[in-house]
């Protein structure tokens, strides 16, 4: 499905990005059952400042989903036991992934499963929440590791050339995303003290707007 961006002024809808003054007037939404609102001047930006829904439009809410335990080498309820060895084989990590940012692709992979069971696709999500664990050893949820797991399946085209932007895994040097997606919801991302299934540290839900008929 493919929306309409506007660039208006708007509050921030996700914690993690500063609202700035673009200087422009807000555009009316046209039949499009989503619109997002984008800080001016940015040609890959990860968020949206907002996303103003249309009245008639019908939304799908999914539960919070996490990663599937695929590496049963892994003590059961480990961190470790939620990498996804179809992505990493024998759940050996690459440079300069974390476990998070594994756990992430493996959450966000759940996420498209979800939506595409109700005719829906990642281009159609238009509000994300997350909730970050940290790391055994760690003091602090990795921020960094999820927003690059985020860019392998949201907002990784270029809305200025429509290319497609390479991004990184890792410390790898950046390559083709796992799925092709201009969308940029409006989202935020939060630490929590724990995670309803031991050994989580990523757990995600959205909401996507069904493409409009016709």
């Amino acid at each position: 499905m493919k929306r309409t961006i506007y660039v208006a002024v708007a509050a921030v809808a996700a914690m993690t990005l500063t609202a700035c003054s673009s200087g422009t007037d807000a555009a009316e939404p046209d039949t499009a059952p989503s619109t997002s609102i984008l800080e001016a001047g940015q040609a890959t930006p990860m968020i949206a400042q907002g996303v103003v829904i249309a009245k008639d439009a019908a939304i799908y809410k999914s539960s919070g989903l996490g990663p599937a335990a695929a590496n049963k080498a892994a003590p059961t309820g480990s961190p470790e036991s939620f990498i996804d060895t179809s992505q990493f084989p024998d759940a050996k990590l690459s440079p300069g992934v974390t476990i998070t940012e594994a756990q992430g692709m493996a959450a966000l992979a759940a996420i498209k499963e979800n939506l595409e069971a109700q005719r829906l696709s990642l281009d159609d999500v238009i509000t994300m929440r997350v909730f970050l664990d940290n790391a055994p050893g760690t003091d602090r949820a990795d921020y960094a590791g999820w927003n690059r797991a985020y860019r392998q399946y949201f907002a990784n085209t270029n809305l200025d050339t429509g290319d497609t932007e390479l991004v990184p895994l890792g410390t790898a040097a950046p390559a083709a995303p796992l799925v092709r997606n201009p969308a940029r919801p409006s989202r935020f991302a939060l630490e929590v003290a724990s995670l309803p299934v031991p050994g989580w540290l990523v757990e995600v839900e959205v909401d996507a707007v069904f493409p409009t008929v016709g």
